[in-house]
């Protein structure tokens, strides 16, 4: 017969029985007394009750069930079973100290009592009490070393009071017992997780997965291990093989979607959402995201055409909507992206990013007065809203009015004091008006807000790195912005022109390198790369990447001067 597996909850769990209430009729046994006299009528009597207190249970009618067992108790009051059968109820009537007091004088009665054992343990970890629980699970095992779920509820007793190595120990021997427990693997696994061991816990994955190939939450376990090992193709490969065994396993549909979007697989995302669609797994959610991938692809036709097919069964998805806006801004049909924006209601979550668009695109149109008069009646009507006059400082910021987009800003300062955005902002437009000293002091201000932006730490490391001064301190910055966005091209540029700076060439190829792969059509970027390979004595490499910026703009005479400097000196050609 094929073993079925299920994973223990890591919260406690117990399959209850029951109890029962009422008048209790004279069990058959006590005639039989006469003519047997070695039966034992106070046991019969009890167990007759116990019968009784199982309908009341089935039928929800716990106090009832509860008073049976109790006169039960009564009848056979050293009886270990009919302790726990009280204790069971309680727990079905929330009474959990009720229980477990329950359940303890069953094991004072019968300490060999296994399952009284196991569940005293299950309440205490119900209860949040883990490591009063451990006693109780060691003792069964004890008792019956056989039973699986004991070793799998004291192990994760271990782990969630971050006692991994006896959990490890737990679940080892447990594999000795039983050399092809499936769940003892992934459980080591688990464990293994808990301790940021990545590769050792897909080891044990892997394992439960060889002894049932069908065990879904291993599979999914082992994906989610791979990728945290940076092995996002042989995740993408895991999260197939379950999907041949379980094709609608739509929560692993929607993780694959997302990794596809990560490594950039955008066809493959595709794909695999249209899949769904044509299954019709997902609904409008499934359409919004082919929408999306579609608008990614620069594919804007189809985009428009899969949002306008769910605004058309959904005429208030106002998220679908700024999509489809957005998606006529992106053609520069402005008037369309006007006409959707403008149909976002001020009770929409998109409502005032739909005004900073309509601001932006009215200027597009040759209409900037209109575009400032909007954001300015705006934030009459909500002076609390920071966004308005982020997006009115960014609109003056477009037209390179940068002291009045600075202005606007420096008015509210007193009212956001503590708000990283607006000192963020200020110190972009105090740059573009040459003033760095100020720029840097308010990048600082940011990073004492909020030092986990990433934004603000890339760009007081770039500024230091472009100054060519603070270049220690620099690194400090953006080497926490990498770690905070990994795959950031335009961080990773910063922290290698950076390095550039500091002559430090194979460093700065290296995450230059990085950089252009994520962002392949940024001449700065690839200029940078450009430099490092010159520097790196790279001619060729170099000589390759400064054609590319000339081909994205042709207009750079200094990029000119370059290639023929590289054909003169070295030949390279």
């Amino acid at each position: 017969m094929k073993k079925k597996y299920c994973v223990v909850n890591l919260w406690f769990f117990v399959v209850l029985s029951g109890c029962a209430t009422g008048h209790v009729a004279e069990p058959p046994l006590l005639q039989a007394q006469a003519l047997h006299p070695d039966v034992n009528i106070a046991e019969s009597r009890s167990m007759y009750i116990y019968s009784l207190s199982r309908i009341h249970v089935l039928e929800g009618d716990f106090d009832g069930a509860l008073s049976l067992l109790q006169a039960a108790v009564e009848a056979d009051p050293k009886s270990a079973f009919l302790r726990k059968s009280i204790a069971q109820v309680y727990l079905q009537m929330n009474r959990f100290q009720d229980a477990l007091e329950s359940c303890q004088t069953a094991i004072k009665l019968d300490p060999g009592f296994v399952e009284a054992q196991i569940l005293a343990g299950n309440i205490l970890v119900g209860l949040q009490r883990d490591k009063e629980a451990i006693p109780y699970y060691k003792k069964a095992l004890e008792i019956d070393p056989s039973k699986e779920d004991i070793y799998l509820h004291l192990a994760i007793a271990y782990v969630k009071g971050f006692e991994y190595e006896e959990a490890v120990n737990t679940l080892k021997v447990l594999l000795k017992v039983n050399p092809d427990s499936a769940i003892g693997y992934y459980y080591l696994g688990k464990t293994y997780d808990q301790m940021k061991l990545s590769k050792d816990a897909a080891n044990y994955y892997k394992k439960a997965v060889e002894l049932k190939p069908d065990f879904e939450q291993a599979i999914i376990d082992l994906g989610i291990s791979q990728e945290m090992q940076g092995l996002a193709g042989e995740a993408i490969n895991t999260y197939n093989e379950l999907l041949r065994i379980n094709p609608v396993n739509y929560n692993v549909i929607q993780h694959l979607v997302q990794l596809y979007i990560q490594q950039k697989r955008l066809n493959d995302a595709l794909t695999l959402l249209k899949n769904m669609a044509d299954s019709g797994i997902g609904g409008q959610e499934t359409h919004r995201k082919i929408g999306l991938i579609y608008l990614e692809m620069e594919r804007y036709d189809d985009a428009i055409k899969e949002f306008t097919e769910i605004l058309g069964q959904e005429p208030d998805a106002q998220q679908v909507r700024y999509y489809l806006a957005s998606t006529y801004e992106e053609m520069e049909d402005f008037d369309r992206a006007i006409e959707e924006f403008k149909k976002i209601p001020p009770s929409s979550a998109h409502y005032f990013d739909a005004l900073g668009h309509l601001g932006f695109l009215y200027k597009e149109n040759g209409e900037p007065e209109k575009g400032i008069a909007l954001l300015k009646e705006a934030i009459t009507n909500q002076p609390n809203r920071i966004e308005l006059y982020l997006n009115l400082a960014g609109l003056y910021e477009s037209m390179d009015q940068f002291a009045e987009g600075l202005r606007v800003l420096t008015d509210v300062e007193g009212n956001f004091p503590n708000d990283p955005r607006l000192s963020f902002r200020m110190g972009v437009l105090y740059d573009k008006m040459g003033n760095k000293d100020e720029s840097i002091a308010r990048m600082k201000k940011v990073i004492a807000l909020a030092p986990n932006d990433a934004q603000a730490l890339n760009y007081l490391g770039y500024t230091y790195a472009e100054l060519g001064v603070n270049l220690d301190e620099a690194l400090q910055y953006l080497n926490k912005a990498v770690l905070l966005r990994p795959d950031d091209g335009f961080i990773l540029d910063s922290l290698g022109w950076a390095y550039y700076k500091m002559k430090r060439y194979d460093q700065a190829v290296f995450h230059l390198e990085r950089a252009v792969q994520l962002v392949d059509e940024d001449a700065t970027i690839i200029g940078h790369l450009a430099d490092a390979y010159f520097a790196n004595r790279e001619y060729r490499k170099a000589l390759t990447r400064y054609r590319r910026v000339l081909q994205l703009e042709p207009e750079r005479k200094d990029i000119a001067e370059k290639i023929k400097k590289i054909m003169a000196e070295t030949g390279e050609k």
